[in-house]
């Protein structure tokens, strides 16, 4: 079978033998560039041959002989372009990929033994004959050499075994991890995070070593050599296997005299040992991070391009993934439904971090713990973590349905401390200890903590001395304690805390029985005893959850599941398994999934039937019911059971269907065999028991051919299978009812809904006649033109008006949402809608027409916040659309005012005070509207309310803005107006527009009037009038002294040259400067008005000539258009 094949780790044999002709002596070295999958071999005679794959063979492509040395090793850089070749006699090349030569150099004096590449390729490593390594930059330019810390107190002749950087091309088991792996044929070695790393970790491999090698992506270091063992002094060939922070994994025996090369295949799951003249293939089952729960497989892995895990939560049952990225992931664990991630909290602080998370990944809650978790196990309470010293016991808490007597059970733990921690070599007696005090944790033992696992009943430990200490749980008290021949690697107990299963560093599996047996019990194992099964190669074994004496395990490629202690025939399979339930067995081929882990696929899920659960199957097909229910009988489960009843209710046997169900306690169903008792007909039993194996299309169409179409249509409803439905009810003969016709509609429509296909609800939902979905899909649609039409077809005060305003009001829509309110009654909501919008002057209508009188005040409010934050022209605006038009002027004369002092712009100054003499003259207008409404509709309270308001603030404040609003425009009118005549030329004219401009002293400045006074009157030879522009000057008090003293120097300087005599007629003089405000005065002149006839503007009420009225079509103060 094709899931058989993908399920043996590293399947493929041996494919191509071949003879590497070209050389005439032994091949020495042998190196391998991955991304261009090229060999490069030499051999002992110098002779450099790069092999190249042609249609299954292998081609020489490139040859090199240098003739004066041997080559003592080789190595290609991480991207496979670049390869560096030393030689014995300190030579050293650098080639390309295309066999280039890119640099060449002689090392004198020294011997050459070994080289490696940096993982960015900046950095070479020469090994030396004498054992030292020196660092050289890419170009051979030599920087330093590298301190050995593994050779402090060594001893005797030694001689470097390996040099292997990993390059990091599979990403990093976590952050800043030691890669670069040296080893002395000693044993002594170290693992070291870059080549400047003053802190390596150190290893004494207790083994003649000859070779090393990282595996594909760094996570475990191969160290291969001999070991000599005592009693026959014999050398036995070893592989040590470590972790890049120097945890011992494994020790593999290896057969034969010698031991010389090790590789790894690219997978990681196979390992080559050349051993004499043989090649040894082992299989490597790696320990990945990964966990079972509730249907969904979690699993770890390293990405290249990021420094952190990425974690897996992938849903086998839907084939739905989420990922979430963990730095310092140490280890999954999981139970039932929850996962917990073990983390490091920080690399600079020796904190650690436990994640409890749901099945797809949300975290539930977490700790913080300062022991590191090296071994963590689960029950359905508790978390416990254990570091080589102590154990940490955290009792979790989950949103989740309890019986009663796990509710007691809790509140009885709970009593006691949610988080614990105890020391291995303390003897607790479960009163009060282990109350959470890290100072006693971290004092070292003599025998650590190896292995850990528990149940709801107790909790063991396992020591590397070979001792399992027994703990009662929760009180977390010392019980017993047993003794074992070997080191626990694993450790799992049964499902009723009766047998221990361990399976030790060597990979052999034994059982501890832990039930303590009755003495009158002959042959029956005492408590603690060891079993007599003993398995070896094994890697994994799950318990079932459901049978204290059943359990599957791993051994080599092949899947075994005893039955007390029996084993049934092997599969052939290497994957892990996830859960053994229902004498089923689920297995989850991690390997081929960790090939590409981005994409899992559900053929890598694979489930095994036990033994008696095919023989059941297969005697109920050939034997029949009734000789089955024997074999059922003397193998007794509840699953069993459940076949059997199946069976007899396909066969329509109740009787049997019954007494399986009794057996497996089905309540369901027995009461389903029940209600097919009390059926008539034998159609509509078959009927009825299709539809329980869910095969509804049979069970359907019995329905109809027993003309009993509302069976039919009800088995559709009980599946939501709606679409059917609505065939069914149209299909049928007869009328329809029109009540399940709209719920078939209305169930559609919540189908394209939940699926926000909302165009496709709409027409469902209109036959259904569901307003209130309806509305909902108008909204997301965006469809308000359909939203509005669907209100106006509602009735009055309708319960979907409101919810449909609120619609409105959302998307700023202010009309709509205003009639909808009004249609149900709700005009306050609809004058808060306006207000909430801006639409002030429809708020200040609709509470007009529904007589609220608060209005007012929610207007200052929001006028007041506009204030607030300084935004005066929206409160203008505010003010202005609501028609307070007197609250508007004041505060348009108060930025006018404010923007005078600039003395920048005088026309943006004019612009602003005729800006707020326009809103007065709306004010004063309004006054006059409402005091005719006010004599013709004196029984209006409403009519009048406003008016009255308007009428009393205007009355209590200062005149000035009633009386003078024109003032501020005026003089910045004339004060522009001079101006321009002045620099037109037009002397004269200037000068009469000027001398107005002494009225207005309080709007601008003395010394800016009369300095342009002065000028004018200069400019026109006026010196009569110049010169008492300069008295006035000379006296204003505001000068400085020094611009006082320019002054005075400038009026000697005219003075005494033009003598400040009047030349102009008297009776003109005292019209022009008698300043009483009698005579009109010509706005776009700014000559007095002596004819009868002139014109007047209508808004700002001022003059102009006659003569000078034809060249303007508007007012040139107010700017009003002329009538």
């Amino acid at each position: 079978d094709e899931a058989k094949i993908k399920g043996v780790a590293a399947p493929n044999n041996v494919s191509l033998t071949q003879t590497l002709e070209g050389h005439s002596g032994f091949v020495q070295v042998v190196t391998w560039n991955e991304q261009y999958q090229k060999l490069t071999t030499s051999d002992q005679n110098g002779l450099i041959i790069v092999w190249m794959l042609y249609r299954g063979s292998w081609y020489e492509e490139m040859i090199n002989n240098r003739n004066k040395s041997v080559v003592r090793s080789m190595s290609w850089n991480a991207d496979g372009q670049k390869i560096c070749i030393v030689y014995e006699d300190g030579a050293v090349i650098v080639g390309s990929v295309d066999g280039n030569r890119i640099w060449g150099k002689d090392l004198k004096g020294t011997h050459l033994s070994h080289v490696a590449w940096s993982s960015d390729s900046k950095i070479l490593l020469f090994g030396m004959a004498n054992g030292e390594i020196h660092i050289y930059d890419s170009q051979g330019n030599f920087i330093v050499k590298m301190k050995l810390s593994c050779l402090v107190n060594s001893t005797g002749a030694f001689s470097i075994a390996g040099i292997h950087w990993y390059h990091g091309i599979q990403g990093y088991i976590e952050p800043n991890c030691p890669c670069l792996a040296i080893c002395y044929d000693n044993g002594r070695c170290q693992i070291m995070r870059d080549e400047n790393d003053y802190n390596p970790v150190l290893i004494d491999a207790g083994i003649s070593v000859v070779c090393i090698q990282w595996n594909p992506n760094g996570s475990v270091l191969a160290v291969a050599g001999s070991l000599k063992v005592a009693p026959q002094d014999k050398d036995v060939n070893v592989v040590q296997f470590y972790t890049p922070f120097g945890e011992h994994l494994r020790t593999l025996k290896v057969p034969g005299k010698q031991i010389s090369s090790l590789s790894w295949e690219g997978g990681g799951l196979k390992i080559a040992l050349a051993v004499d003249y043989y090649i040894y293939f082992a299989n490597i089952r790696p320990h990945y991070k990964w966990g079972y729960c509730s249907n969904t497989v979690v699993y770890a892995y390293t990405r290249a391009d990021r420094p952190e895990c990425c974690v897996v939560f992938w849903d086998t049952k839907n084939n739905e993934k989420y990922v979430k990225y963990v730095k310092s992931l140490i280890s999954i664990t999981t139970y039932g439904d929850f996962c917990v991630l073990a983390t490091k909290a920080d690399e600079n602080q020796p904190q650690y971090v436990l994640i409890l998370c749901n099945s797809i990944g949300t975290p539930l809650d977490s700790k913080y713990i300062d022991i590191e978790p090296l071994f963590v196990t689960m029950t359905k309470t508790h978390v416990i973590a254990a570091s080589r010293e102590a154990f940490y016991v955290w009792q979790y808490r989950v949103a989740k349905k309890l019986t009663a007597m796990e509710i007691n059970q809790l509140t009885r733990t709970r009593k006691e401390g949610r988080e614990r921690i105890y020391h291995i070599d303390d003897t607790s007696s479960g009163s009060g200890d282990g109350h959470l005090d890290y100072s006693r944790a971290f004092e070292v033992t003599t025998d650590q903590i190896c292995a850990i696992t528990a149940s709801d009943k107790i909790l063991l430990v396992g020591r590397e001395s070979g001792t399992i200490q027994r703990y009662s749980f929760p009180t977390v008290a010392v019980v017993q304690s047993y003794t074992l021949g070997c080191r626990a690697y694993q450790l799992s107990l049964n499902c009723n805390s009766s047998r221990l299963a361990i399976i030790d560093v060597l990979g052999v599996l034994t059982f501890l029985d832990l039930d303590p047996r009755a003495a009158d019990s002959p042959g029956q194992p005492e408590a603690g005893e060891q079993l007599r099964l003993e398995r070896r190669d094994v890697w994994d074994m799950k318990w079932a959850k459901d049978n204290p004496d059943l359990f599957a395990m791993m051994e080599k490629t092949r899947m075994y599941v005893f039955r007390n202690l029996d084993p049934e025939e092997p599969v052939q399979t290497s994957g892990y398994i996830c859960n053994f339930e229902d004498l089923e067995i689920k297995s989850v081929l991690l390997d081929e999934i960790l090939k590409n882990p981005e994409h899992p696929n559900k053929d890598y899920i694979i489930n095994f039937e036990i033994r008696s659960l095919r023989d059941s199957r297969a005697l109920i097909e050939k034997v029949g019911i009734e000789e089955s229910s024997q074999f059922i009988e003397d193998n007794p489960h509840p699953r069993l059971w459940r076949l059997l009843a199946e069976a007899a209710l396909q066969k329509l046997d109740l009787q049997m269907a019954e007494q399986a169900f009794v057996r497996c306690k089905d309540y369901q169903g027995i009461k389903f065999v029940k209600r097919l008792g009390n059926l008539q007909s034998e159609s509509m039993k078959q009927a009825e028991v299709a539809a329980y194996f869910s095969r509804f299309e049979e069970a359907e169409r019995m329905y109809l051919d027993m003309d009993r179409r509302d069976l039919a249509i009800g088995l559709r409803i009980k599946l939501g299978d709606w679409f059917r439905v609505l065939q069914l009810l149209k299909t049928g003969s007869g009328d329809s009812d029109d009540a399940l016709l709209e719920q078939a509609h209305n169930a559609i429509g919540d189908y394209f809904a939940d699926r926000q296909k909302w165009l496709n609800a709409v027409q469902y939902y209109i036959q259904g006649q569901n307003q209130e979905r309806l509305a909902e899909c108008y909204y997301m649609l965006e469809d308000y033109r359909g939203l509005e039409n669907l209100a106006n077809s509602l009735p009055e005060n309708h319960k979907l008006l409101p919810d449909i305003a609120y619609m409105f009001v959302r998307v700023g829509m202010c009309e709509q949402a205003v009639s909808a309110f009004l249609k149900c009654n709700r005009p306050k909501d609809a004058v808060d809608t306006c207000v909430h919008l801006n639409q002030w002057d429809k708020a200040v209508e609709l509470a007009k027409n529904h007589n609220m009188k608060e209005i007012g005040s929610l207007l200052a409010r929001y006028a007041s916040h506009l204030l607030e934050k300084n935004k005066i022209l929206d409160a203008i605006e505010l003010y202005r659309k609501a028609n307070y038009f007197f609250e508007a002027a004041k505060l348009m004369f108060k930025i006018a005012d404010e923007e005078s002092k600039k003395r920048t712009k005088p026309l943006r100054v004019k612009k602003l005070y005729v800006l707020s003499a326009l809103l007065m003259e709306q004010c004063h207008e309004q006054m006059q509207n409402a005091q005719r409404g006010k004599v013709k509709e004196k029984s209006s309270e409403s009519a009048s309310a406003l008016a009255g308001l308007l009428e009393e603030d205007v009355l209590s404040s200062t005149n000035r803005f009633a009386d003078n609003a024109w003032r501020g425009a005026e003089a910045y009118h004339f004060f522009i107006l001079a101006q321009r005549q002045l620099y037109k030329g037009s002397v004269d004219a200037a000068l009469k527009t000027a001398l107005h401009l002494r009225d207005y002293e309080d709007i601008i400045p003395a010394v800016e009037i009369y300095s342009l006074l002065a000028l004018c009157a200069c400019a026109n030879r006026e010196f009569d009038t110049c010169s008492k522009a300069f008295v006035k000057l000379e006296s204003l008090e505001t000068l400085k002294p020094e611009q006082r003293q320019q002054y005075e120097d400038l009026a000697l300087e005219i003075f005494t040259r033009y003598s400040p005599k009047c030349n102009k007629k008297p009776d003109l003089d005292a019209v022009l400067e008698s300043g009483d405000g009698k005579i009109p005065v010509c706005v776009a002149s700014g000559a007095p008005i002596l004819e009868y006839q002139f014109w007047m503007c209508s808004v700002c009420k001022h003059c102009m000539k006659a003569e000078e009225a034809d060249y303007y079509k508007a007012c040139p103060l107010c700017h009003s258009t002329r009538s």
